[in-house]
């Protein structure tokens, strides 16, 4: 077998070989659609693509296998004009995308646990914010796995294919808290923001208690909170430039009062933990994960607020990862459902019978694919199945050693 990336160029020539047009999905409006493709061995992508019809699209997979697919997320008249200003904008879907790298707490080399994670926030997203504060339906909404780090939520409602880009952004904005103020939601109705507003309240409160008990979290605790202060003294609304973690531990103790926060649940314009510490207080609650979604999980703001964007195809294999971009119903992304979609089983294409030889490139690597575990290091070396080694090789976490 060809050695390197051409291994794997190989294998998916394979599997998009065995495809039929049949069973190949394609966006709604096909023929409006632009295309992208990315080739193996790092050649420019080769884009303002567009076919008529499913034939076309196969011929062209079989002929090329890519690296990776993508389709414009917008409609033109003219989708293969090469120049965008001449395409014929014509409307676009609205695409959430929520991607894992990055997030706080968790390892970027701990694929399972950030998949999870993110398939978390990206249910919280649909459940908290898409669905019950903007009306979207359900039937107008497409989920898929990126086929890698993330989810994306694409709505095709028709009322909402003409949004801008500005339009689009105050949705982002909503859902990141932007201008919201917590005091009024929180004198507010039990719904919405004010529901939010009152979880981050209580969950700042009961990790100000763990630091001033010193329990056995405290520290980590106190890092998460200085972590929130630093973002939100550098956003322009902020309330406080800068705080050290002196001054948490100081507005800790303050709230170890009873009478103190009690005043202040009856009337949050009080300063009953002071001129500085008050301020400080607020800050952690516009921060906390129970108001506003982690920076790390809210969605992707250039590929919502763009109407010219693409977007992997659904059906595709990624190829960082040789995951394939798999849709599925949206009731599966909730996370606690017994029926709950499963990333790293569901969108495996390749063989978990052939064995494989591969060496660890990087240390504290943890991956699972199809069941199969891995944790290692550096030189470690691994028997695993095909998907396994074609998922560590093409992420640049192992070389294949023998096949």
């Amino acid at each position: 077998m060809a050695g390197g990336w051409s291994r794997f160029a190989l294998r998916f020539s394979e599997y998009y070989g065995s495809l039929d047009s049949a069973s190949l999905w394609t966006p709604p409006r096909l023929r409006s659609r632009e295309w992208m493709f990315v080739p193996w061995g790092g050649a420019p992508p080769d884009r303002h693509r567009a076919f008529q019809s499913k034939t076309e699209l196969l011929y062209y997979l079989k002929n090329r296998a890519p690296h990776s697919c993508f389709h414009s997320t917008a409609y033109y008249q003219r989708p293969s004009n090469r120049k965008m200003s001449e395409k014929g904008w014509l409307g676009a879907d609205l695409i959430f995308d929520l991607d894992g790298d990055h997030l706080p707490g968790v390892s970027d080399t701990d694929f399972p646990t950030m998949i999870d994670t993110i398939q978390h926030q990206a249910w919280r997203l649909w459940s908290e914010f898409l669905h019950p504060e903007f009306g979207f339906r359900e039937e107008y909404v497409q989920t898929t796995f990126s086929g890698h780090r993330g989810f994306h939520i694409h709505v095709r409602d028709p009322n909402l294919l003409h949004l801008d880009s500005n339009a689009r952004r105050e949705i982002v904005n909503y859902i990141r808290g932007e201008g919201i103020d917590v005091q009024s939601a929180l004198a507010g109705p039990d719904v919405s923001w004010g529901n939010r507003a009152r979880l981050g309240m209580n969950s700042v409160l009961e990790q100000l208690r763990v630091i001033s008990k010193k329990g056995p979290d405290w520290k980590i605790t106190l890092e998460r909170l200085h972590g929130i202060l630093k973002k939100r003294a550098r956003l322009p609304r902020s309330q406080v430039r800068s705080a050290g973690k002196a001054r948490i531990l100081e507005l800790a103790e303050l709230a170890e009062s009873p009478e103190r926060v009690s005043r202040l649940r009856d009337d949050m314009a009080l300063l009953v933990f002071g001129e500085t510490c008050t301020p400080i207080f607020w800050e952690l609650v516009k921060g906390d994960a129970s108001v506003v979604m982690g920076s790390a999980g809210e969605t992707d703001e250039a590929v919502t607020v763009d109407t010219k964007r693409v977007i992997r195809w659904v059906g595709s294999l990624h190829g960082k990862s040789g995951l394939r971009v798999t849709e599925f119903p949206l009731y599966r992304l909730d996370p606690s459902t017994s029926d709950r979609f499963e990333p790293l089983n569901e969108s495996v294409v390749f063989s978990q019978q052939n064995r494989m030889s591969v060496r660890i490139l990087i240390d504290d690597a943890t991956a699972e694919i199809a069941g199969e575990r891995i944790e290692g290091n550096a030189g470690d070396l691994f028997e695993v199945s095909e998907a396994m080694a074609t998922f560590l090789s093409l992420k640049g976490w192992a070389e294949v050693t023998r096949p």
